[in-house]
């Protein structure tokens, strides 16, 4: 996952004539040397592209989702003072940001999720800590919709079916705005409505003992995949592929990397997911995580109540969830 602001990956010959343009090519991406420091989240005001976020303009550069104080959703566009003002419409289709500032009552996940696809061992280090094989074409998991969680909101560790085990994953998540099949590489980045923070917090012994050989087991209990705590859309972000990224347990950076490390970049994976395989508008992807992962320290840092984890991506901003027993 991972990149720091350096060049981007080189593209190599397509090894195969099935459609997937360059899935599977060798390349070994910019590393920037050392850790990353992560900057603050940016503060500028929207920059000028289209889709500003102003009244009467189609949603721009940070969207959030909320519940106003009768209970109900919606989403509104961030403005550089802090407030917000109220989408009307279809985030995924015709919609326009009115002059009605939103009454947030509670911060929501940035999306409802129609499907959550996650790629595994997409970072070059991630997969060197875990003494796994570079994979040749990404490793596909999904999450059960159930997971999701909201900024600020609990995850709870399982005691139901029971995991001693549990880990964090910062990884950066695209949000596919428009439905798209076999796409190319070369346009891939145009059918994303844009990007948030989520972390793919992960039972590693449902993951890798009692999953049946499956991953999904382990990465779907309730809550296990916080969103938000906004959606930046991708003209505010034009290489996704050059953002640091990071995880802060306790005040402590346990990740600290940038998504240039990522073994297949953003456009790879959206080309290898849409082929032969329709993308609804409303897929989002978790793209891996960089190195730093609980389970590769020594001893392993399992997550335990009480904990409180953040996942930073430069220019999206920070996604903190407490950590609590479930039922408790």
């Amino acid at each position: 996952m991972g990149e720091g602001g350096a060049q981007s990956p080189k593209d190599a010959p397509s090894r195969n004539r099935t459609g997937v343009g360059d899935l599977g090519y060798n390349w070994t991406p910019a590393r920037p040397a050392g850790s990353v420091r992560l900057p603050p989240p940016t503060s500028k005001p929207p920059c000028s592209l289209r889709g500003r976020g102003k009244p009467g303009e189609n949603a721009g550069v940070k969207i959030i989702r909320y519940l106003d104080r009768a209970g109900q959703a919606h989403h509104a566009s961030e403005q550089p003072d802090g407030s917000a003002l109220v989408i009307a419409g279809d985030l995924f289709g015709a919609h326009q940001v009115t002059a009605r500032r939103a009454e947030v009552a509670k911060l929501l996940a940035p999306v409802a999720p129609v499907q959550m696809i996650c790629i595994g061992l997409n970072y070059r280090r991630h997969a060197e800590e875990t003494k796994a094989k570079i994979p040749e074409f990404p490793v596909v998991f999904f999450k059960n919709l159930g997971a999701l969680q909201n900024p600020g909101d609990p995850v709870q560790l399982p005691t139901h079916l029971a995991s001693h085990e549990v880990d964090y994953e910062c990884e950066l998540v695209v949000v596919i705005g428009k439905t798209c099949k076999n796409v190319p590489r070369a346009r891939a980045l145009d059918f994303v409505l844009g990007y948030t923070c989520g972390n793919d917090v992960s039972a590693r012994d449902w993951q890798k003992q009692f999953g049946g050989g499956q991953w999904c087991r382990g990465k779907s209990f309730d809550t296990f995949a916080p969103l938000g705590p906004r959606l930046v859309t991708r003209d505010e972000i034009p290489n996704p592929n050059a953002l640091t990224i990071a995880t802060i347990l306790n005040g402590e950076r346990v990740q600290d990397w940038s998504t240039n490390d990522m073994i297949f970049d953003v456009s790879t994976l959206i080309e290898f997911l849409s082929g032969s395989t329709t993308l609804p508008a409303g897929t989002v992807i978790f793209t891996g995580t960089p190195h730093g992962v609980g389970m590769a320290r020594t001893p392993p840092r399992w997550l335990r109540p009480g904990d409180s984890m953040t996942v930073a991506i430069e220019q999206i901003g920070e996604l903190t969830n407490p950590v609590v027993l479930e039922g408790a």
